[in-house]
């Protein structure tokens, strides 16, 4: 009985100390309880000995990986004669107290090195049941489960190089039986032959020159002109670019003239978007408040308006809210301004109350008379209500630099007062001073202005100014539509969303 194992394939498992031998069976020795293994494998190391004699009481646990066939030969010198055969049927065997092991013949998985077997080579296989295996059917159902392993885990195991896995750690099963014949996940996906796989690469370049991009663009383009379609993002066409302030949906020709004068200006600014903006005679400009104060627009609206406006620009030149900030308590910044005992004054005064209920530390100049302008002594009277300083001679000026010097001494009527020391002397102060200089609607003769502006403010529609003016600003004043259409002027409010803008010369 013992002689049917010889020439099978056996895995001897001896613990920890000696480790795992695989090999075939050359002899076994009932007697002395012994089984000699030939070409064996030590933990899949092949041995230097050609032959390795295994004691009972030495063996743990021992697996029949193949047993040969019928018609097999009994050849078992060499261990890879019979590795291109049928895939072997094993069994566990358990050692019972003589040494001797019980065996079930079970297709199991093989840790010994050996060729993937096809899928056609695993059809019609049994489970055969030798009379002489005296293995009790209670045996073969407790390990059922353990024997049958899928040619997934035969896979993993077929070189003696990979096998330093513990035999009895056994792979969960993936695939089961199905219609006689086994099926598994793993040699469905990698159980081509590697024969098949071709040795040359892809030709990508060679490929991509096979497609004509010229002829494919134009047979869309004429499949387009054909059926009337257009469609969107052809090479030809560019989309159109929008910025964030245009309006995408088609409207009307923009006018960029929208203010016409009844008499050719004699010069014209443009505002930041375009629009042209006429300057208009001192005439015209004087007849066109007459007529918004009779209409209601009275001199005290336009002194407030205008004051409002002119605050509003010399915040935003002192800073705006980097400047005017509650943490920046000691950068506060100090404004000379330099009034006439005229409107033009009366205009300065209201801008410096305002200054001063921004926190703004203003020093008003106005020269001492006997007799004031009304408008005058109503804007004295309110700006006295303020934290401002007035003073009426050159040497209560700051001797330092200002942060912003207001101009309103100059008047288009009243040329004699440039002519009285106290209007000399604070002309010299101001162009000593070396301070950034503001002046409110400024006079059109340039031989008139005394002091050198960085920016001028005009109100309504501005003045044709020079280049002693600096950079003209332009305010709305209040003045209604139909003001300007009843003194010849086709008005369109060039303002847009602000009260204050600045003009460019063309």
């Amino acid at each position: 009985m013992a002689t049917d194992w010889l020439g099978s394939i056996v895995s001897i498992n001896c613990g920890e100390s000696l480790g795992v031998y695989q090999g075939r069976v050359s002899a076994v020795d009932q007697v002395s309880q012994t089984i000699s293994l030939t070409r064996p494998f030590h933990n899949g190391v092949k041995c230097l000995v050609p032959e390795v004699t295994f004691r009972a009481g030495d063996i743990t646990e021992l697996k029949i990986l193949e047993i040969p066939g019928p018609g097999d030969s009994r050849q078992y010198g060499d261990l890879q004669q019979t590795e291109m055969g049928i895939p072997g049927v094993g069994c566990q065997v358990g050692p019972s107290q003589n040494g001797t092991g019980k065996v079930l013949k079970k297709p199991i998985s093989s840790s010994a090195p050996q060729n993937i077997p096809r899928r056609t080579d695993m059809k019609n296989q049994d489970i055969i049941i030798s009379p002489q295996q005296q293995c009790s059917k209670s045996y073969m159902d407790r390990h059922v489960e353990t024997l049958t392993q899928s040619k997934g885990f035969r896979r993993r195991h077929n070189s003696w190089s990979s096998s330093s896995r513990h035999p009895n750690q056994v792979t969960p099963k993936k695939s089961g039986l199905k219609n006689g014949q086994m099926k598994s996940k793993d040699d469905e996906c990698f159980g081509d032959d590697i024969d098949e796989i071709p040795d040359t690469d892809f030709d990508f370049e060679g490929n991509l020159a096979l497609f004509d991009k010229a002829a494919v663009f134009e047979e869309i383009e004429t499949y387009e002109r054909r059926s009337g379609t257009r469609s969107r993002g052809t090479p030809n066409e560019k989309p159109a670019r929008y910025r964030h302030d245009e309006n995408i949906l088609e409207s009307e020709p923009i006018v960029y003239r929208r203010i016409v004068v009844p008499q050719n200006a004699n010069k014209e600014f443009c505002t930041d978007s375009g629009l042209v903006v006429p300057s208009v005679s001192y005439e015209l400009h004087k007849k066109l408040l007459s007529v918004a104060e009779k209409h209601g627009l009275t001199l005290e609206r336009r002194l407030e308006m205008t004051g409002v406006c002119a605050s509003q620009m010399a915040l935003s030149l002192l800073g705006g809210p980097n400047r005017l900030n509650p943490k920046n308590v000691h950068q506060r910044p100090t404004v000379a301004l330099l009034c006439g005992p005229h409107v033009k004054g009366a205009q300065g005064i209201s801008c410096g109350r305002h200054l001063s209920n921004h926190d703004v530390h203003v020093i008003l100049f106005l020269p001492n008379f006997v007799k004031m302008l009304e408008s005058i002594t109503n804007e004295l009277n309110l700006f006295s209500k303020t934290q401002g300083q007035q003073v009426s001679s050159v040497k209560d000026l700051p001797d330092t630099p200002v942060d912003l010097v207001i101009n309103c001494l100059d008047c288009h009527e009243n040329a004699f007062l440039r002519d009285q020391p106290w209007y000399k002397a604070v002309v010299d102060w101001a162009n000593q001073n070396r301070a950034p200089v503001l002046s409110i609607d400024p006079p059109i003769n340039e031989m008139e202005q005394g002091i050198d502006a960085k920016w001028s403010l005009a109100l309504g529609l501005p003045l044709p100014l020079g280049e002693r003016a600096g950079r003209v600003y332009l305010c709305d004043i209040g003045i209604p539509q139909k003001v300007f259409q009843e003194v010849g002027i086709n008005y369109h409010s060039p303002f847009g969303c602000k009260f204050v803008i600045p003009l460019h010369s063309t």
